[in-house]
């Protein structure tokens, strides 16, 4: 009988712990972003260094003089810290370029793949494509 509990009890677990991934994997998907990537370049508005998510809010000026504010987001500070990034990473006034991965609907909104600084400096996965 204490076998028969034992593996009875060990089901239980997985079950249970199968159940409580599901509701943080649907929390990080990244299905309405596309997978293609675009660059934006703008004056950095405010890093929002901070949990459980940090944001670049970047200020976009087009041809026609029309200024869009782009949210960017990124990692945690904690994972962020682990590869060098600083809160004083992107300072307010700079000039940066983000590679990220817009919304499909269209919005100013975009997951984080790389930037490059004014000064030639790249953080993330930057490419010149």
């Amino acid at each position: 009988m204490n076998s028969v509990f034992k593996v009875s009890f060990a089901a239980l677990a997985v079950a249970m712990g199968t159940m409580a991934v599901q509701p943080a994997l649907a929390h990080h998907s990244s299905a309405g972003f596309s997978e293609d990537s675009r660059v934006v370049s703008g004056t950095v508005k405010e890093f929002q260094f901070r949990n459980p998510h940090s944001w670049i809010q970047v200020n976009v000026t087009d041809a026609s003089g029309k200024v869009t504010e782009w949210s960017v987001e990124w990692g945690s500070p904690n994972q962020l810290g682990r590869e060098g990034i600083r809160p004083s990473t992107f300072p307010t006034g700079a000039q940066v370029k983000i590679r990220l991965r817009p919304e499909l609907t269209g919005a100013p909104i975009g997951i984080f793949v790389g930037a490059k600084m004014s000064d030639g400096k790249t953080v993330g996965k930057w490419s010149e494509e």
